[in-house]
């Protein structure tokens, strides 16, 4: 077996994009994932341990006999609505079953570890586009236990040595171009998806969320960063801290936002039929732009998104959501 890399969270969503990766990289992803919201058949590239980052000594066990030399962290709730009604659950999994990742880490002596983040941390924006230097004050649960264990990382790096990047996602999107894997969500709340399930006429209609931002249509403008350009960021962190680079943050985002109506318009287009929508109100703490800086993770790492086009990250998923949907008679 060649070199092997410890994956959290790897039959989700990023992180199975990120395990196919980092095979073609002649890497072994092992997969460590309890199968709540990720799924077996994701996992193709490597192992699976199915198990729970609340148990230490399991995940010691799995570093040591896979001998890992680096982890990938995306174990992680991740709906912000469901981190602000169940805080506590939040802070269970993406805090301290982080910080025994970290521990475990340690006791065996792994030092490198990139982090699944979100720029959730920023909370809102003082400026757009959004660079690492903004402060970070989260306006939920969510955003705030990622920032927790950016911070712990900091602590940890300068205590026991671990290097780590912190890479701050924007919205995640589109599925692998060869149709192997792609977005699975029960309950799924990503904006593309939906508004395909819509277009399909696999549910009624598509909720917007707020027509009244200071935008161009008064709908909120977000940053959509293909999953498969978010693997690629992955592997060029894990051989950055491998040649001895600086530990730090990083946004990943494509520097370009769109609405929600030009993602409904684009989804249209693709699927060359309408998307029912029923307009709703604001949801709470939802700011009115989201776009990245993405250039610091340029310099630093050397990354550059290549699906930059919305209507191709769009096709992408479509031909997934479509794909299944066909498979399953629906």
């Amino acid at each position: 077996m060649g070199p092997s890399v410890l994956v959290t969270g790897g039959a989700g969503y990023i992180g199975s994009h990120t395990c196919k990766r980092l095979r073609e990289c002649g890497l072994i992803p092992v997969t460590l994932d309890n199968l709540e919201r990720g799924h077996s058949w994701a996992v193709k590239w490597g192992p699976l341990v199915r198990g729970d980052l609340e148990d230490y000594h399991l995940l010691v066990e799995v570093m040591r006999r896979y001998q890992v030399r680096a982890v990938l962290h995306f174990a992680a709730y991740a709906y912000v609505g469901e981190s602000v009604s169940d805080p506590r659950r939040y802070m269970r999994l993406n805090v301290i079953a982080g910080l025994n990742v970290l521990d475990a880490m340690i006791e065996v002596g792994v030092k490198d570890i990139v982090l699944s983040s979100t720029c959730a941390t920023y909370g809102i924006p003082e400026k757009i586009p959004m660079t690492e230097d903004l402060p970070q004050r989260p306006v939920n649960p969510y955003g705030e236990s990622k920032l927790y264990l950016e911070r712990a990382l900091e602590w940890y790096g300068r205590a026991y040595g671990i290097r780590w990047i912190a890479l701050r996602y924007f919205n995640a999107a589109g599925a692998d171009p060869e149709g192997e894997l792609g977005e699975d969500h029960d309950p799924e709340t990503h904006l593309i998806p939906l508004a395909i399930r819509a277009a399909l006429g696999l549910s009624p209609h598509l909720s917007i969320f707020g027509t009244d931002y200071p935008t161009p249509d008064g709908t909120a403008i977000r940053d959509y960063i293909h999953v498969t350009d978010l693997a690629e960021a992955h592997v060029l962190a894990l051989h950055h801290l491998e040649r001895g680079g600086k530990s730090m943050g990083l946004n990943l985002g494509t520097g370009r936002g769109h609405s929600v109506r030009e993602v409904i318009r684009a989804v249209e287009e693709v699927a060359s039929c309408p998307v029912p929508v029923k307009e709703e109100g604001r949801r709470p703490g939802d700011p009115s732009v989201l776009v990245a800086d993405p250039s610091l993770a340029k310099r630093v790492l050397g990354w550059e998104p290549r699906f930059l086009e919305l209507r191709e990250i769009i096709r992408t998923a479509f031909s997934w959501h479509k794909k299944r949907a066909e498979l399953s008679g629906k």
